[in-house]
């Protein structure tokens, strides 16, 4: 025993020298546990150089605060979940403590303090890098965690870069980064979690801190990866499941999730920078009508205020801005305007003027208004941070509803200025904390986003649209993302499915790109691929800068025109889907754009280069996008049963396979056991389709299923039941499909459904009860959307089909094939 205590001490000691050597070189390791106080869910410590707090926040999750200071009052831009009343079993020792639930556990080394996590039954998930754990060198803190062998990491937002993070590094601070690089970071937004995935497990790590955050996979050495901030808590939530999509579940509960987008926001948009004046605007919309191109929007840019002006309208460009809308409105069209954070300083300017007035302005610490550079000149900005500057703002959103505006794209919001150097020391509220601009930066683009959703919501007459070109997590409460000031160029198209399968494995599943490239001009090739890849992307947005050449679809040629129309056409098709889509990220985060990472997880595959840019839209599509210019492209179908859009052709999966490329054809594949439901071609969303809608399922040999939904897609009546929603199963061993009972107060438009099926023999039959449904042979052609009699639809690339109509009724429908 003497023996033994002797060693211990003297163990101690060299702990204490250690550690005061590292002090001494300005390196604070968080030591050892000297207390512990079990309270709950909750476990409070005091290590020799910090405070702690680990919480089973829900069985899955598990939170981690840490400071070298006292612990401050909590509080979080981005996490509104609660903490879930949980069973958790508390274990101590003289060496560790274990936190453990039905899901998850963590055990917690006392000296020196470190934490690891495991499954229930004893399976390593993720632990501290011995000798490293969390630190501070000054004011910031990192926490290194060890490098598992063949760990992979994916998401973080908005990065560029491949889908497999390991090897990067990467640093968030929210940048205009005008025509950037495919390699460029940061960019526009902050969204500080990842999935790692290594030896069949999956888990997810959400930093929740607003200062300059770093995250490190690896890159310059072979021992970690590691995360941190420049200030602020260590402060991070652990999330466990089997499953990738139920990890993103977790985080969008801690998060938040989308509400229903308006159904003209999922229709075509046509923008550019800029659209002015006002003939030219309606020029633009009479030819999206005349040459039959579906579309639901028209964006203006900069060029539609008094001088940059914010809540303004040139009254030379734009002499009645209400009366443009009405007649926009009329022809199926709804309009976004631009908004910047930026007020000119311009002394009588009623919005300048009212914003000094109610003192909204973040400002110097001597009380000053902080002034920056911007497209107006010199400016004021307001403090989102604040409820008063919040307030103020919603206010100001009213001048959009009066003039029959639609959607609110917030731009500039990183905070953008010329030179793009805010000063440190400029203050912001904070919801009464009072912090520098080094904490608020990161959060300012979403508290801008937050503002212009609930002023639109309380004064436009129905569901707003808001677009944000900065933000950070918990975001998608409030608005979609687009990628910011991309180029016409290849690596920037594929690079933009990147991004947006990356952001959807971050929560935010309302993402686009500007389609076509912003900087530059797209060869024909490239502008065709990039217009067919919009059909499958959640926000369809045509944009381009006013340096570029016009790229309308028309502008393009005869030939352009015809492919470009056939893939918008079928987009307006596939509403009924992207809408369920849309649905379901409402109720679970599931993104519309998801990376083959999420239901492929541990196929080695999906991390490979060649295949990171194929993704799913939806559970039911797969994409395999490629250079404009390639003849031959090499696609990777996974395990299942694959079917060729077009033609019908069926793939087995678990396959490579080289394709031939032609530019009137995006490679697109369905999976087997898919539910897809379609409606009739329209012009715009505020025109009805027919009142058939087709269900196509494809055979394969894994049931599935998938929630149809349906609302009036402009108001907020669905928060209250207004909807219409069944669930659809496909079961292959029953050899039944299955409409569910109708759930809410919805009338659908469809009163009937023509159930069309792919793959199936020719001994199909349909019963329904005892009653057997007429079936009938034909062909679909997806890219000939004009046509809706399937029994006439004979073109060259067809599938061959098998369909039947059956009345719509409300309860359960079950019919045997």
């Amino acid at each position: 025993m003497k023996i033994h205590y002797l060693a211990i001490t003297l163990f101690a000691t060299l702990l204490n020298v250690k550690q005061g050597f590292c002090q001494r070189n300005g390196i604070t390791p968080t030591g050892a546990v000297v207390s512990v106080q079990a309270n709950g869910q909750k476990i409070a410590i005091k290590t020799s150089n910090a405070s702690v707090e680990v919480t089973a926040y829900t069985p899955s999750v598990i939170r981690v605060r840490m400071d070298s200071k006292p612990l401050d009052t909590d509080f979080s831009y981005a996490v509104i979940g609660k903490v879930t009343p949980t069973k958790v079993n508390v274990t101590q020792t003289d060496k560790e403590i274990g936190i453990a639930t039905d899901s998850l556990k963590a055990v917690i080394q006392k000296t020196p303090f470190s934490i690891a996590f495991y499954t229930p039954d004893g399976k390593m998930i993720n632990q501290d890098e011995q000798g490293l754990n969390t630190s501070w060198v000054g004011t910031a803190v990192t926490t290194y965690k060890k490098m598992q062998d063949d760990e992979h990491f994916v998401g973080l937002g908005e990065k560029t870069g491949a889908l497999d993070r390991k090897g990067s590094g990467f640093t968030n601070w929210n940048s205009d980064i005008y025509g950037y690089s495919v390699t460029q970071d940061p960019l526009y937004s902050t969204i500080p979690f990842y999935i790692g995935i290594h030896h069949g497990l999956s888990y997810g790590i959400f930093l929740d801190n607003t200062y300059q955050s770093d995250f490190n996979f690896g890159a310059s050495n072979n021992r970690f990866s590691s995360f941190g901030a420049r200030g602020g808590e260590m402060n991070y939530y652990f999330i466990y499941h089997k499953k990738v999509a139920d990890i993103i579940k977790s985080y969008t509960y801690l998060t938040g999730r989308m509400p229903m987008p308006p159904m003209w926001s999922l229709g075509y948009q046509q923008n550019r920078y800029s659209y002015y004046p006002e003939e030219e605007v309606m020029h633009i919309a009479h030819t999206l009508r005349e040459k039959r191109i579906p579309a639901d929007g028209i964006t203006l840019d900069i060029h539609y205020m008094d001088r940059y002006q914010l809540f303004t309208w040139n009254k030379d460009r734009f002499p009645n801005p209400a009366g443009m809308n009405a007649e926009l409105k009329k022809l199926g069209f709804k309009t976004t305007v631009i908004v910047d954070p930026g007020i000119k300083v311009e002394k009588g300017a009623p919005a300048y003027e009212s914003g000094l007035k109610d003192s909204v302005y973040i400002k110097y610490p001597d009380g000053q208004p902080y002034t920056g550079q911007v497209w107006p000149g010199w400016c004021n900005f307001t403090d989102f941070t604040s409820e008063k500057g919040r307030t103020w703002w919603r206010k100001q959103v009213n001048f959009f509803a009066q003039s029959g505006v639609s959607g609110i794209w917030n731009d500039m919001n990183e905070i953008s200025t010329w030179g793009q150097k805010m000063p440190d020391n400029v203050m912001f509220d904070y919801d009464g904390k009072q912090t520098n601009h080094l904490q608020a930066h990161n959060v300012y683009g979403m508290q801008m986003v937050r503002s212009s959703y609930e002023g639109a919501k309380e004064h436009f007459p129905e569901r707003p649209f808001i677009l944000s070109r900065s933000g950070y997590a918990g975001m998608q409460r409030y608005s979609a993302i687009w990628t910011g000031d991309n180029r016409a160029e290849d690596d920037h198209m594929l690079q933009g499915v990147r991004l947006l399968s990356s952001l959807g494995l971050s929560g935010v599943s309302f993402a686009a790109m500007d389609i076509g490239g912003f900087t530059g001009n797209p060869s024909i090739p490239l502008y065709t691929r990039w217009m067919e890849l919009g059909t499958f992307t959640p926000y369809f947005r045509n944009h381009t800068a006013n340096q570029a050449k016009s790229a309308e679809p028309w502008t393009m040629g005869e030939d352009v025109l015809d492919i470009t129309r056939n893939y918008i056409g079928l987009r307006y098709q596939l509403l009924p889907y992207i809408y369920s889509t849309f649905y379901e990220s409402t109720q679970s985060g599931m993104p519309v754009v998801r990376s083959l990472a999420i239901n492929y997880t541990f196929d080695p595959k999906v991390m490979d280069a060649t295949f990171q840019n194929q993704y799913e839209f939806g559970n039911a599509f797969m994409v395999a996008p490629f250079e404009s210019g390639k003849e031959y492209g090499k696609i990777y179908l996974p395990q299942g049963t694959w079917y060729d859009l077009y033609t019908g052709s069926v793939e087995k999966g678990g396959q490579e396979k080289i394709v031939p490329l032609t530019i009137s054809k995006l490679p697109v594949y369905v999976k087997g056991g898919s539910i897809i439901p379609m409606q009739s071609l329209v012009q715009t969303t505020a025109e009805q389709p027919t009142d058939t809608l087709d269900i196509h399922v494809y055979n394969g040999s894994t049931a599935n299923s998938m929630v149809y939904y349906e609302d009036d897609g402009k108001s907020f009546g669905y928060e209250k039941g207004d909807f219409y929603k069944r669930t659809i199963n496909f079961d292959p061993q029953k050899h039944a499909i299955t409409f569910n009972a109708v759930e809410g107060s919805y009338t659908s438009h469809f009163k009937h459904i023509r159930l069309v099926l792919h793959g199936f023999d020719n001994s199909a039959t349909i019963t329904a009860g005892k009653q057997q449904i007429k079936i009938q042979d034909g062909k679909y052609s997806f890219l000939n959307a004009a046509s809706t009699d399937i029994k006439e639809r004979y073109y060259a690339d067809a599938c061959p089909v098998k369909y039947a109509t059956i009345s719509n009724q409300q309860g359960s429908i079950q019919l045997k094939y």
